[in-house]
């Protein structure tokens, strides 16, 4: 008979995603993990079955989050369509400069691991991919009604401009850990929304 589990799972996510995050995928050891949580190697690995496992459900974790909020964001049609992308980029912003330490933002953990495994890792990249077709399609969204009100007047469509506003939110979160402040964060959104209307 298997014994039951003696930790908090939601606790050990949230623990492994703040070293994954911190230090990416292939930095972050299995004695790093284990370390950090207080469980030892057999423990982990019986919970998760593997680095790669935990990392999986870690992400996927962070996804539903990040993406939850950005749904909520873009769906709120109390707010034009301009108004919906401002606030996204403001809460973007608002969260690289809450984490600003030592000169540096920490990024997005999609971001990173975009860069770090997408075009190493099958799996991941595949999380990656119906992550970012769920946002861009958010984005297409509010700004198909906003070329329809006529308040974005960019003469590009809704699937350019949609990747291009992904693009600005990367780009915003590479420049934010690359130590660029948050007047320089602002400078980025306003152009970007300059380019939209």
């Amino acid at each position: 008979m298997a014994r039951p589990r003696t930790f908090d799972e939601e606790r050990v996510l949230d623990i492994a995603m703040d070293l994954f995050w911190a230090n990416g995928y292939e930095a972050t050891s299995t004695r790093d993990l284990c370390t950090a949580v207080g469980l030892d190697r057999s423990s982990l690995y019986n919970a998760f079955s593997s680095k790669h496992e935990l990392f999986k459900r870690v992400l996927a974790r962070y996804i539903e989050a990040t993406a939850g909020n950005q749904f909520r964001i873009l769906e709120d049609e109390r707010q034009s369509a301009v108004e919906r992308i401002r606030a996204l980029l403001t809460a973007i912003i608002d969260q690289e400069s809450a984490t600003f330490r030592n000169g540096h933002g920490r990024g997005c953990l999609t971001v990173n691991t975009t860069v770090e495994l997408a075009a190493r890792d099958p799996e991941i990249a595949a999380v990656l991919n119906r992550d970012l077709a769920g946002r861009l399609d958010s984005l297409r969204t509010v700004i198909a009604a906003g070329l329809a009100a006529g308040e974005i007047t960019s003469t590009r469509g809704p699937e350019s401009l949609a990747r291009f506003v992904n693009a600005v939110i990367a780009g915003i979160r590479v420049a934010a850990q690359g130590g660029s402040d948050r007047a320089a964060l602002e400078g980025i959104a306003d152009l970007a929304l300059d380019a939209l209307t």
